[in-house]
């Protein structure tokens, strides 16, 4: 037997393997929970494995939450096209997360609505048992709203309120202005609008606000490090 003949009576037998042991689990919890298991041991070994939708897992709806920053807006119409989409062809794309370890549950990063419609559809949930399905990636805060605003302005969809909200975040949260046009796609005089519109140039020039920002900065960086004691610029 050669080798490429050897690896398809591996991969068979695996295969076969697999389904018997799926096939004398009892109840769709237990077969659910399995190939959630066998989904992340594949993509742990998978060439792909940096890539997130080589390991979809449907998780619990419970165990999903919206973050508290998307700016993506849509309109009533467009959601109810989006629950006729998920209920004739199935859910097609997952739900883009992080794993929120301290707290066991699944915060979104891309893809609120899709989590929405379920939340919101009891015949959905009794089609999929009740989940939804998901990608985990493993992101900072400022990264993770960096991926939400991509997400959407990629669709070209995004609010300008919920915008220049998370922008103020990420500024206050310590990135320049360089690192936010940089990972947001975004012109210079398009931050500079929205740094107008959330008053964070006006409340930047004042002294006061200056020091306390640049204090509570700090502060942030220097836990980041394990230091416990921090001397202030003045």
């Amino acid at each position: 037997m050669d080798d490429k003949a050897a690896v398809g009576h591996a991969t068979r037998f695996l295969c076969d393997t697999m389904a018997k042991v799926l096939n004398d689990l009892d109840g769709d919890e237990e077969k659910i929970e399995a190939h959630n298991f066998i989904q992340q041991r594949l993509l742990a070994l998978s060439p792909l494995h940096d890539q997130p939708v080589s390991g979809v897992l449907w998780v619990p709806l419970e165990k999903v939450e919206a973050n508290d920053y998307n700016p993506n807006a849509v309109a009533s119409r467009e959601m109810q096209l989006l629950r006729v989409s998920i209920s004739h062809d199935g859910y097609t794309q997952p739900i883009v997360t992080i794993f929120d370890e301290a707290r066991d549950v699944y915060v979104i990063v891309d893809g609120f609505h899709r989590f929405f419609v379920m939340q919101h559809d009891e015949t959905l949930q009794q089609r999929t048992r009740g989940r939804v399905p998901v990608v985990v990636i493993d992101k900072s805060i400022n990264d993770r709203m960096a991926s939400t605003v991509r997400h959407n302005r990629a669709r070209g969809k995004h609010s300008v309120d919920g915008m220049s909200n998370m922008v103020f975040k990420m500024l206050d949260n310590g990135w320049q202005d360089a690192d936010i046009c940089n990972e947001l796609g975004m012109e210079a005089e398009e931050l500079v609008r929205l740094k107008h519109i959330t008053g964070f140039s006006k409340l930047f020039a004042d002294v006061e606000y200056k020091r306390a920002w640049v204090a509570r900065t700090q502060i942030r960086i220097a836990h980041a490090a394990g230091v416990e004691h921090v001397d202030f610029i003045p």
